[in-house]
C-alpha cells in the first residue's frame, strides 16, 4: 500500500471554502428503473453558498474513512480491457469534464454496473492542484514541485424526506410537509489519479466504500478496470463464515473456538499498535491454520478451515485488524471477569456457611449474642432522691441525672468524689 493518512489528509484539508480549488462539478441523476433523468454541468465557483457547501460535504465524504478499511487502494488489472479503462480515465481527467461523450459514456457503465434499487445521484468533480515544496523541516514553501490533476466521482442515494409536519404559510395552518427527493452522503466514490507520496499515481486509484455498504466488485472491475477488494467490515464477515462453518451443524464448539482464534488476532493487533515500526500482520492460510491448532481445533475441522480460506482470500490475505471483532473480545473479557467475580462470591459463600455450622454445636445465636451481659449499676440513696433521678442525654450519651444539693457529695466504689 502507498497511499499514507497523510496523503488523504492533505487532499481533505483543501475543501474548504477559501481554499478549494474545484473549477467545475458534473451530475447525472437516475431513477429506480435505471434511466437517466437530468444530466447537469456548472461551475463551481458559480454555485449558490448553500449548494456550493453541500457539494464539498458530499466530495469530503468521498475522501473519509480509514485506510485498508473502507477506503481503498485500488490497482489496475492486467489485460486489454483494464488498459483501455486507465486511457479512458486519463482522457477524462483530461478533459476536465467538458466533453459529453466521455461523461456519458461514464454513466452508462455506473448506471448498468452500479448495484441499487433506488434514485441515486452522480457526481463528478475536477481539480487542480498545485502541490507545494515542503522544507527539509517540513514546513511548507510557497513553490510548487508537483501539479497533482485528478477527477472525484461520488455516488450519492437519493430519497424521499421523512414524513413531518410544518407550517403551511399559504394556507396559515400546520400540515403535512412536501416530502422532497433529497441527496444524500455517498455510498460509493473514488478519486483518480490516486494521491500517492504527495505526487500522482495514475496506476492506482482511491475508492470509498460506506461502513456497512458492499465494495461491489462487479463495478471495481467493469467501470475501473481495477482488482477489487473487500472492506475491512467485508474481510470480517468471511473469517467468521470460514471459521465457523468448517465445523458444521456443531454451532456451541464452533463459536468456541472462533472466539479463541479472536483473542489471539487481538493479541497480535495490540503488539503491533504498541510498536509502530512492526508492520501489520498478514493472516495467510498458514498462519490462520496455526491459530486454529493453538485453539485446539479437531484436525479435520482445522484442515477445512485452511483450505476454504485460501480459497476465498487467495494471494492477498488480510490484515490481522481487518478480521478481528473487537466487541467480540471485549464482551468476552468482561463475562470472563464476571465468572470470576461469581466464583469468589461462591467461595466466600461457602466459607462464611462453613464458619456458622462449627459456630451452630455449641450455640445457635450470632457470636455477639453469646457475650455475658454487663454487670447492672447498683445505686444507693436516701428514698427522697431516688424520687428525684431520670434518664437524659448529654453530649449524645444516655445518663442518669442525679440532682445534687449543696454541701451534697457522691461516693462511687468507696472514693468520695468532689463536684
Amino acid at each position: 500500500m502507498n497511499i499514507t493518512k497523510g496523503d488523504v489528509l492533505e487532499l481533505r484539508r483543501r475543501l474548504k471554502k477559501n481554499e478549494c480549488t474545484f473549477d467545475s462539478v458534473c451530475g447525472c441523476y437516475v431513477n429506480s428503473g435505471k434511466q437517466i433523468v437530468l444530466k447537469f454541468r456548472e461551475p463551481f465557483s458559480a454555485l449558490g453558498e448553500d449548494e456550493f457547501y453541500k457539494y464539498l460535504e458530499i466530495a469530503q465524504k468521498a475522501l473519509s474513512g480509514t485506510i485498508g478499511s473502507n477506503l481503498l487502494e485500488l490497482d489496475f488489472d492486467r489485460g486489454e480491457a483494464s488498459e483501455e479503462r486507465q486511457k479512458y480515465l486519463l482522457l477524462l481527467r483530461s478533459s476536465k469534464l467538458a466533453n459529453d461523450q466521455l461523461l456519458d459514456r461514464l454513466y452508462e457503465q455506473i448506471v448498468e454496473q452500479y448495484a441499487y434499487p433506488g434514485n441515486y445521484l452522480i457526481l463528478i468533480y475536477h481539480d487542480v492542484y498545485d502541490v507545494p515544496a515542503r522544507a527539509s523541516s517540513g514546513e511548507e514553501q510557497d513553490e510548487s514541485e508537483e501539479v497533482y490533476e485528478y477527477i472525484l466521482c461520488a455516488i450519492c442515494p437519493v430519497d424521499l424526506a421523512k414524513p413531518a409536519l410544518g407550517y403551511r404559510e399559504d394556507e396559515n395552518r400546520i400540515g403535512a410537509r412536501r416530502r422532497d427527493w433529497v441527496v444524500g452522503l455517498p455510498d460509493l466514490g473514488f478519486v483518480y489519479p490516486a494521491f500517492s507520496g504527495r505526487a500522482s499515481d495514475v496506476n492506482a486509484m482511491m475508492y470509498y466504500v460506506k461502513p456497512g455498504k458492499s465494495s461491489q466488485p462487479d463495478f471495481v472491475q467493469n467501470v475501473l478496470g481495477c482488482v477489487s477488494q473487500r472492506t475491512a467490515a467485508e474481510d470480517k464477515q468471511v473469517f467468521e463464515r470460514v471459521v465457523k462453518g468448517a465445523f458444521g451443524e456443531d454451532g456451541e464448539q464452533a463459536d468456541a473456538a472462533f472466539f479463541q482464534i479472536q483473542q489471539t488476532i487481538s493479541g497480535m493487533v495490540s503488539e503491533r499498535e504498541q510498536d509502530e515500526s512492526l508492520p501489520p500482520v498478514r493472516l495467510t492460510a498458514e498462519t490462520v491454520a496455526d491459530l486454529a491448532a493453538e485453539a485446539e481445533v479437531p484436525n479435520k475441522v482445522r484442515e477445512r478451515i485452511e483450505k476454504s480460506y485460501a480459497d476465498l482470500f487467495g494471494s492477498t490475505p488480510p490484515v490481522a485488524h481487518n478480521v478481528l471483532d473487537s466487541k467480540l473480545v471485549e464482551e468476552g473479557a468482561r463475562r470472563a471477569h464476571t465468572a470470576r467475580l461469581e466464583q469468589k462470591v461462591a467461595a466466600l459463600q461457602q466459607q462464611l456457611a462453613a464458619q456458622g455450622t462449627a459456630g451452630a454445636d455449641e450455640e445457635d445465636a450470632p457470636p455477639w449474642e453469646e457475650e455475658e451481659p454487663a454487670a447492672p449499676i447498683e445505686l444507693r440513696v436516701p428514698v427522697e432522691k431516688a424520687t428525684r433521678i431520670h434518664a437524659g442525654i448529654v453530649e449524645g450519651q444516655k445518663c442518669l441525672l442525679i440532682p445534687l444539693d449543696e454541701g451534697e457529695s457522691a461516693c462511687i466504689n468507696g472514693k468520695n468524689t468532689p463536684f
